[in-house]
């Protein structure tokens, strides 16, 4: 898993930073990726990637504030005319349908993909046998949502070579002692799933928070998580800016984290007011709250080591 930024400014695109715009990369779990958010010339951010539209299998759009989905029409065209086919689902507070629909019709847009729309954002909003999404409202000037992404345990590794000591042959009686299954073998003997694999790893939790003032449901989303991506649109500062417009400071995405017991925290929509020389200020005091955190800059990847359970920035 690797998480690629796209976007980090807040408001309004920057020379140093376009919107916001988010890609879990799932090609090793699933073979797609899931993008939050989408603002304005997402696409074009894209093109400096290796991302492949075609592959975008879901999108969570975490607020419907413009410099979070300005781009998605035109993403979701050039995704059809790049002979995507495949179905897309958009999960969206009340209104991304409208809006959605509404631009590719007044602009005559046809998708050779259909698209399905969730708009009901409480709870679990998605499960299948690898993936679970949480999502849950924050607290903003407007609804705004975050989500919590579980991998399910990994399976079992199979110790292939002591599997073939014991006598067990190439076919089924492997993939059952994969599975966990004792198999038995021609000559009456048994041998037995925990003698032939290492215990199964504990998958990753990824929680991404779209924009809010510090608050509880943040930090029960990003509760034990792996990695939390948190908002910093202020600092301490401009604290009293950050709670009239329904944002956070830095500080205050550190102590999400530290409440939280998150493990790596990587701060994002940041506002145009910080320069580079402010952003390491801005990083120094977030480490002394939560030691283990990053400010994301446009196409910052940051990739999950699933035998060390830990993100790493790549």
């Amino acid at each position: 898993m690797q998480l690629l930024f796209l976007g980090t400014g807040a408001g309004m695109p920057s020379k140093l930073r376009n919107t916001s715009a988010l890609a879990l990369k799932l090609l090793e779990e699933r073979g797609t990726v899931w993008l939050f958010d989408c603002g304005e010339a997402t696409q074009h951010q894209i093109l400096h990637t290796t991302l492949k539209p075609r592959k975008i299998e879901k999108i969570f759009i975490t607020h419907l504030h413009g410099d979070h989905i300005f781009g998605l029409p035109g993403l979701l065209g050039s995704r059809s005319f790049q002979g995507g086919d495949e179905p897309v689902e958009i999960y969206g507070p009340p209104g991304i349908r409208e809006f959605t629909e509404s631009v590719l019709r007044i602009s005559r847009t046809h998708l050779n993909y259909p698209i399905r729309y969730i708009e009901e954002l409480d709870g679990v909003i998605f499960e299948d046998d690898l993936m679970t999404v949480t999502a849950a409202e924050l607290d903003h000037v407007i609804p705004s949502y975050g989500f919590r992404i579980e991998q399910k345990p990994l399976p079992p590794k199979l110790l292939i070579d002591r599997a073939k000591e014991l006598g067990v042959p190439k076919g089924p009686m492997l993939a059952k002692l994969k599975s966990g299954q004792d198999v038995q073998l021609e000559d009456g003997s048994t041998v037995k799933s925990e003698d032939v694999t290492e215990s199964s790893l504990q998958g990753f939790i990824v929680t991404i928070l779209g924009d809010t003032r510090f608050c509880q449901p943040a930090i029960e989303l990003g509760r034990n998580a792996d990695v939390l991506v948190h908002e910093g649109t202020f600092d301490g500062e401009t604290e009293k800016l950050a709670g009239e417009y329904g944002h956070s400071t830095v500080q205050e995405a550190a102590e999400t984290a530290k409440q939280a017991n998150a493990g790596t925290l990587i701060v994002n929509h940041l506002s145009a007011r910080f320069l580079p020389e402010d952003e390491k200020r801005l990083a120094k005091e977030m480490r002394k709250v939560h030691e283990d955190s990053y400010i994301a800059y446009d196409f910052s990847e940051f990739e999950w080591k699933k035998q060390e359970k830990r993100i790493v920035k790549k």
